[in-house]
């Protein structure tokens, strides 16, 4: 059989030239595939990764709250601390070492009390002598008035001369000078004996006890080794509160002025007072004015160097403070000036944005919001200068 016949005829078989690649993708077209899935992928990882990986700020924050009560009815607030307007160290005359202290911190004493008692053995023994010799003093002045009326009467009868006369009459006034010299020793030595008692100067209770049994009191400690004062005394009814109000806010402060007084070691009791006094002069370092307040009626959990926060208040027409409205308040740690405004940065999540206020009153360490925030939002406090809106932080706790 002839190979030839049994061979299939293909010559009339083509493959179309403009069909020749339409069937299979080309390899451009597969590279751009797998660059966008690749460049998907790495956006997933991105968002998906991206509080990791993103640097935080390590922060503190707190709490935008409404203040209640009369705090958020005060003009102004100021802190100070309590202050014995009548203090004293008391102290000796007279120098010596002390052997006698009768009282303790906390005591109360009475004007004219004796406190302390120094060595006063020399002393005493001093006003003996001083007695005994006003004694022979007064014997002398006794025997030279005899001597001189006898004196009188010869001279009257021409027994003896007027210059005789002169000589007695001169002994006997001599003789009144020294009594008197001696009664004023005596005096003296009774006036350094009753310098060795040291005595309370006024009614009021001792705060400190600034020397020993043993110890040498001196007048203003005159030596390294001696004391200056025994005990600081004060009169627990004097205590008044004495505040710094700055020089911009002091036109809000006017004597009787009514006020409340919250002393930091009792925040939950308050005691009502008044401006007693505003020192006429300022503090240039600090630029602030010295207020007295004085307490209307105080007990005796007030104690002095006690520090202090005072509310002002502007009375109404009826004299007492206005209706209490809560406002809005963060502390004053948190607002910070970004391009000459007042801003906060809100915490969001993980993230911080800045936010324009507009502050109010100061109210001691907190201040008035009345627009830009709301009750509950945390605030950053003390923002870094870089700090930035949209950066991520960390809370710290």
């Amino acid at each position: 059989m002839d190979e030839t016949n049994k061979r299939p005829d293909v010559s009339s078989l083509r493959i179309p030239k403009d069909k020749k690649n339409s069937d299979r993708p080309s390899s451009k077209k597969w590279r751009w595939v797998v660059w966008a899935v690749v460049l998907l992928l790495l956006g997933i990882v991105y968002v998906k990764f991206k509080e990791d990986i993103t640097p935080a700020t390590q922060v503190s924050v707190a709490t935008a709250t409404l203040l209640k009560g009369s705090e958020a009815e005060a003009t102004l607030v100021a802190t100070g601390y309590v202050v014995a307007q009548r203090k004293a160290e008391v102290a000796s005359k007279g120098t010596g070492r002390l052997i006698s202290l009768e009282f303790e911190e906390g005591d109360t004493v009475v004007t004219g009390q004796v406190i302390a008692e120094l060595d006063n053995a020399d002393i005493r023994a001093n006003l003996k002598q001083a007695r005994a010799e006003l004694m022979a003093a007064e014997a002398d002045s006794f025997e030279a008035s005899r001597s001189y009326r006898r004196a009188v009467d010869l001279y009257h009868s021409g027994s003896i001369t007027e210059a005789e006369l002169e000589l007695s009459e001169a002994a006997y006034k001599r003789s009144v000078a020294g009594v008197a010299a001696a009664q004023a020793a005596v005096q003296a030595t009774e006036v350094a004996l009753d310098n060795t008692f040291i005595k309370a100067p006024f009614n009021g209770t001792i705060l400190s006890k600034n020397a020993d049994i043993g110890e040498i009191v001196a007048p203003f400690a005159s030596s390294v080794s001696s004391k200056g004062s025994v005990v600081t005394l004060a009169d627990m009814n004097s205590l008044e509160v004495e505040a710094d109000v700055s020089e911009s806010n002091i036109h809000k402060v006017f004597v009787n002025q009514p006020c409340e007084i919250i002393l930091d070691a009792y925040p939950n009791i308050r005691y009502k007072g008044y401006v007693k006094k505003i020192v006429p002069t300022a503090d240039r370092t600090r630029a602030t004015v010295l207020t007295k307040v004085a307490f209307l009626k105080k007990d005796s959990r007030v104690l002095p160097e006690m520090s202090a926060r005072i509310n002002f208040f502007v009375p109404d027409s009826s004299g007492t403070a206005g209706e209490e409205k809560p406002v809005l308040v963060i502390p004053n740690d948190a607002i910070t000036n970004r391009d000459n405004a007042k801003v906060v940065f809100v915490v969001q999540g993980n993230y911080v944005t800045l936010r324009k206020i507009e502050p109010g009153r100061k109210l001691g360490n907190v201040t008035e919001i009345l627009s830009g925030i709301t009750k509950g939002e945390q605030v950053v406090l003390r923002p870094p200068g870089k700090l930035q809106s949209g950066q991520k932080i960390e809370i710290s706790r």
